[in-house]
């Protein structure tokens, strides 16, 4: 271990599809890994040209897993460097660091039944899910939206024949019908949805017509919360260093180029961890933590997957 938390090893890489590849990882010195629950993600460092890229990927394992950690990564055309690094420069005995896990996406113990609607590669959360005795017990269905062409990508980590597995893509007779679907499940089911946020907007949006109580409909981002936009400078106050923000990289990606390593968890707008205060300028608020008061207000930003709207933000970094 390090300070940062643990030293990982490839010791297998496979390409489940052209845009697809999965890993698994072991502890470099041959030790235990700590344990893993359903619905974790690593923080990763992978290499980069001339810097390190810090991604965070659902792990796949059974819950529990102490031996290695698995995951499955999707090469993203506009990639701004994990997902490249993980396709293009991972190797077979790589060792990379990599940070404790954590869990913003457990599934609830409390639920009488678990509904599933995965989008493509946001169905690695739930590949744990179901491996979950807990899970098992009360009982699921995972419904996948994916393209036709990797509808049997993932079988190898679901239960075969498993009849609460249903696969849907853009075709005639295959669409799934999210409306339909969430009219049908029984008074007390746990809603999670995980994909890109058109799928993660038409289910939420579903469900509230439907009315079902928030405190059941959970929801993990997949995808575009943190897609570049106008350049602007940010200035880090505390330090006296100023970078430009590219349009192709996050605010947060910008400032640890500087050196900086701001306090990070999810790096998707979802954890609050990364939560700073925003001293000058107006931020264009992508996050799913901030209340509508505090963005109102404008006194603080989360630099993962925020921005700014005009060409300034002075931080107290």
């Amino acid at each position: 271990m390090i300070a940062s938390g643990l030293k990982l090893k490839v010791v297998a890489v496979n390409d489940i599809a052209p845009s697809l590849r999965q890993l698994s990882l072991a502890s470099a010195d041959g030790s235990v890994l700590p344990a893993n629950g359903a619905g974790s993600h690593v923080l990763f460092s992978l290499p980069g040209q001339g810097r390190v890229h810090r991604n965070a990927y659902s792990l796949i394992n059974p819950p529990g897993s102490r031996g290695q950690y698995d995951i499955i990564v999707r090469r993203v055309p506009a990639s701004r460097g994990g997902s490249a690094a993980v396709h293009e420069r991972l190797q077979l005995g790589d060792v990379i660091e990599a940070q404790l896990p954590a869990n913003l996406f457990p599934p609830q113990r409390r639920a009488r039944q678990h509904l599933m609607i995965a989008g493509g590669i946001g169905i690695t959360p739930f590949l744990s899910y179901m491996q979950d005795a807990g899970v098992k017990a009360s009982g699921y269905a995972l419904h996948l939206c994916c393209r036709e062409s990797e509808k049997n990508v993932f079988a190898p980590w679901l239960p075969a024949g498993d009849p609460q597995v249903s696969v849907h893509w853009d075709a005639e007779g295959h669409r799934l019908d999210i409306p339909a679907l969430l009219a049908e499940q029984p008074a007390g089911t746990h809603l999670y949805v995980c994909g890109p946020s058109e799928l993660n907007q038409a289910v939420l949006s579903a469900a509230q017509a439907q009315g079902w109580p928030a405190s059941q409909v959970h929801s993990e981002l997949f995808g575009a919360a943190a897609s570049g936009g106008t350049p602007f400078e940010a200035v880090l106050k505390k330090s006296g260093q100023s970078v430009r923000v590219g349009e192709d990289e996050s605010l947060l990606e910008a400032i640890e180029r500087l050196g900086v390593a701001p306090p990070c968890l999810c790096r998707g707008g979802a954890c609050g961890v990364c939560v700073t205060p925003l001293l000058e300028g107006e931020a264009e608020h992508r996050d799913h933590y901030l209340s509508a008061s505090d963005k109102a207000q404008g006194r603080l930003i989360m630099p993962c997957v925020s921005r700014a709207r005009g060409p300034r933000l002075v931080l107290d970094l």
